[in-house]
Formats: C-alpha cells, structure tokens, sequence
C-alpha cells in the first residue's frame, strides 16, 4: 500500500506543478491587462482635464469679448439664445493640465470642437509607457486617449419691452430737434439663469456675474 501511495504521489506531483505554473501564469496575464487598463485609464483622464481646462480658460477669457457688447440686445440674444462662439483658443492651458497628468498633447493635437462648437477636442499620450510584463511589445507602448469639452450658456437673454418711444401723436414733427444732449443708455434686458435674474445696468456694467455663472463647461460627445 505505501509503495502504491508513493507512486501516486509522485504522478500528481508534477501535475500539481504544472497547476501552480498555469495560475502563477494567469495571475501575471491579468496583473499586466490591469496594469494596461490603468494606463489607458491615466490617459483618458489627462485628457478630459486637458479639454476641460482648455474650455474653462476660453470661457474666462470671454468676458473681454462680452463686455464691450453689453448694450446690444442682438448680440446677447446670440450668444445667449443662440449658438455662442468664444474667439479665446485655450489649447496652451490644455497641454500645461495633460503635463500635470503625466501626458503629452499627442499627434492629433488640441483644437475646436467640431459642429461649430465652443469647445475644444484634445488628444493626448501618455509620457510612461505601459512597461515590462509578460505581454510582448507593452515596455514601449504608451496609451492614447482623446476628449472634447464644449461651452455652453447657464443664462437665457430677455430683451427689455421697448416702452422708450412717443406715441405717435407726442412724436416731434420731421425736422424738429429733440431735446439737447446724448440720450441716456438704457437697459437691453435681462440674463435669466434658472432661478436668479440679472437686469443689465448700463450704469455699473461691472457688476456682470462671473462667467462661470454665465456659461457652464462640461465634457461631450465628438
């Protein structure tokens, strides 16, 4: 009986071997597709922060833009109730924020978002690469990622009721002055942004809620 007991024993040895080989084997394969896994994940994260950062600074600086135009109800209602457009490129504040994530704006590039769009589409690369592991070829691979973040209004433009002019039997006759003096501005009409009301106010035109009041920044679709 001991001699028969050895003998099993000793053909089960190296399938016990061969087991522990397979499962040392996997646990190496699965270890090295996690560890791709978090690299793709690195890079995809560099680039929303990337296109993110790069929408967020051509919504800041917007206000350069916007301030000028306060008084003209036409252009409020298009970039309130239209399809805005923001002139500032933020590309150089997309690739300082895919340095801070360890990547690199990648061959693809950053720049508008496409369907005319205020916003930006970035492509970035990882700087380390995936590494050693028993996968062949993954030390020099560097995972890629892309992202789009567009600009978009908080805010709806309602235009103040035209209650400025004379009837038409107080109207001056045709060729008689009216009175002296540059007429004072008046208000093009308010922002409505959800719950809160902004009337414009052509006298303290400073007091503008800050544009991330005025424009929200999220990440979207291609």
């Amino acid at each position: 009986m001991s001699r028969r007991g050895s003998g099993e024993a000793g053909q089960a040895a190296p399938l016990y071997i061969m087991m522990v080989v397979g499962l040392l084997f996997l646990a190496l394969a699965l270890f090295a597709v996690g560890q791709a896994g978090a690299t793709r994940n690195g890079a995809q994260s560099a680039a929303d922060a990337a296109a993110l950062a790069a929408a967020q600074k051509s919504r800041d600086e917007f206000e350069t833009d916007l301030l000028p135009h306060l008084l003209d109800p036409d252009y409020l209602d298009d970039i309130f109730n239209g399809n805005p457009l923001g002139t500032f490129n933020g590309c150089a504040e997309a690739a300082n924020f895919a340095g801070q994530n360890g990547a690199n704006i990648d061959g693809g590039g950053c720049g508008w978002a496409s369907g005319g769009r205020w916003g930006f589409t970035v492509h970035v690369v990882t700087q380390e690469s995936m590494g050693e592991s028993i996968l062949p070829g993954t030390e020099n691979q560097h995972a890629k990622a892309h992202a789009t973040a567009v600009v978009e209004p908080r805010c709806a433009f309602v235009p103040a009721q035209d209650d400025t002019a004379p009837p038409d039997d107080e109207a001056p006759p045709d060729g008689e002055p009216g009175e002296e003096g540059d007429p004072e501005p008046v208000s093009p009409g308010a922002l409505q942004c959800d719950d809160d009301t902004w009337t414009i106010d052509p006298e303290d035109l400073n007091l503008l809620p800050d544009m991330a009041d005025l424009f929200s920044v999220r990440l979207a679709q291609d």
